[in-house]
């Protein structure tokens, strides 16, 4: 079931006149008949991207054939490494911390660091052959995932230890059927990879931890049912929560700060690229923000969105609180924030489908990976980047390193936030490049970005070659960062770039005092 309650406080009046207007739009009821002209007049990533709206029953419908799978698979393999960026391995992951596997099911470890340690580490703790990959890619031509690929088959070149999710047609579809691969499952091309949880890029995975994928589906089912195109807008939750965000991020409000149920928590980074990557864009958006508490500083630019039990204290903004009875009611969150986020895109003016902004950067990493990009930025002190901040800003702290230093940068995100009294948000590259860096670029000049690199230098024993590629691991994640820190810049973002050791020093002294 999928039920909210709105404490709305200043925003009252606009909310309740903007749920009339979309009363007045049919939105609800176009949305579902898959009306483009609801959301643009040109049908280019609207029209061939409703499909999530539908793929309730369809999922419901191959389940048993991918729980074949998984039981097939499930006495070869200790492990199943998926390789995947943004919508292809958040939901998985997210699977993954929220519920034990299955008896005597493997397993899941996702990969999705370019990092020559991250990968290192993850072939060390998945042996190649008590290890499944799953290749997970709509079009199958995703740099970090083909790369990926390409070291995980040159270790273990065996067909049957590799099963690809891609859109029927893709390049790695072909690939598969080249080498043999054990399975291909085909995604739903009118799904956006962000909106594909309930498609099979996040419910094979859960077939492959042994979940009891009917439960995660039938609460979906139910929510989308709650959530039909004969529910009046001012009942309709989706239709709610989302004109909340857009009023919200239209009255200065922008930064969506989630509180999220112990329970689900990694739920928050599935929802940070779900919102960030659907609305950011033409100098608009939503930021959401995970990870900080009710009492972290600036909620005059904040409105809450609490998941679940969560024991937060007051709230000094307007808040949605929605209710969680178990974790498979995951299923329902997940449908009902998908309608939110459209809803809101609509409210916004912006086509919540597309990412205009996230090609910007690929070209630009490209154009570094070839050596044809300009110099990298320069390094300057952590005062001097901080000094770009201005009153209503937030700090994003995008960093280029291990994912193993996550915790420790954490900490200094908190020290930074207490101390410039703004609201922060970490994103470790290139994961976010496929979620929040589409609303670096693209959305309001409210952010600074704060970029740290720590690579090992290329051809260097902690590198790592890319099979097959002129390049090495360090190479692509270095060219990620360079063509990032270009592309915030070209779009007239604040960026700079710090040492990894000014960041760190930070946290050290406050931890020694």
């Amino acid at each position: 079931m999928l039920t909210a309650r709105f404490d709305l406080r200043d925003l009252a009046g606009a909310w309740e006149a903007e749920l009339a207007r979309l009363a007045g739009l049919d939105v609800v009821a176009r949305l579902w008949d898959g009306d483009h002209t609801v959301v643009a007049d040109d049908p280019a990533e609207v029209a061939d991207r409703l499909g999530w709206l539908h793929v309730v029953p369809r999922s419901l419908g191959s389940w048993p054939q991918w729980v074949e799978l998984a039981d097939a698979v499930s006495d070869e393999f200790d492990h199943v490494v998926l390789v995947g960026m943004g919508g292809s391995s958040l939901f998985p992951e997210l699977l993954a911390t929220t519920f034990e596997r299955g008896d005597g099911f493997p397993a899941l470890h996702v990969l999705d660091s370019t990092h020559p340690a991250a990968v290192r580490r993850t072939m060390a703790l998945a042996p190649a052959d008590r290890t499944l990959v799953v290749v997970a890619s709509k079009s199958g031509s995703t740099v970090e995932t083909r790369s990926h690929l390409d070291v995980l088959w040159d270790r273990h070149p065996v067909g049957s230890a590799f099963v690809a999710i891609t859109d029927p047609g893709s390049g790695l579809e072909s690939l598969a059927t080249e080498r043999g691969l054990r399975a291909v499952v085909h995604g739903v091309p009118e799904i956006g990879g962000r909106f594909s949880a309930l498609s099979p890029f996040g419910m094979v995975p859960a077939a492959l931890l042994g979940l009891d994928g009917d439960d995660l589906l039938d609460a979906a089912d139910e929510a989308s049912a709650v959530l039909g195109p004969d529910t009046p807008v001012d009942q309709h939750v989706g239709a709610q929560l989302g004109a909340f965000m857009a009023v919200a991020a239209q009255h200065g409000r922008d930064r969506l700060t989630l509180l999220v149920d112990p329970r689900l928590a990694a739920l928050g980074d599935w929802l940070e690229q779900l919102v960030a990557e659907s609305t950011g864009k033409h100098g608009v958006g939503v930021l959401p923000v995970v990870g900080e508490d009710a009492a972290a500083p600036d909620p005059g630019t904040r409105v809450y969105a609490v998941v679940g039990e969560v024991d937060h204290g007051p709230l000094d903004a307007p808040a949605v609180h929605l209710a969680v009875e178990e974790p498979a009611d995951l299923g329902a969150q997940v449908f009902g924030w998908e309608f939110a986020t459209a809803v809101a895109g609509v409210s916004l003016g912006v086509n919540p489908f597309d990412q205009p902004d996230v090609e910007s950067a690929k070209v630009a990493a490209r154009a570094a990976l070839a050596g044809d990009a300009g110099a990298p930025p320069p390094t300057v002190a952590l005062d001097q980047a901080l000094g770009l901040l201005r009153p209503g800003d937030a700090l994003v702290l995008a960093a280029f390193v291990d994912p193993a230093l996550q915790p420790e940068l954490e900490q200094v995100r908190r020290v930074l936030g207490d101390r410039q009294g703004v609201p922060t948000t970490l994103g470790v590259g290139p994961r976010f490049l496929h979620s929040t860096g589409q609303l670096h670029k693209g959305g309001p000049d409210r952010v600074v970005v704060v970029q740290v690199l720590d690579v090992p230098a290329a051809g260097s024993p902690d590198d790592l070659p890319v099979p097959g590629q002129n390049y090495s691991f360090a190479q692509l994640l270095s060219a990620q960062a360079d063509g990032d820190a270009a592309a915030l810049a070209g779009s007239g973002h604040r960026v700079a770039r710090v040492a990894l050791e000014d960041l760190l020093g930070l946290d050290g002294a406050v931890s020694a005092g």
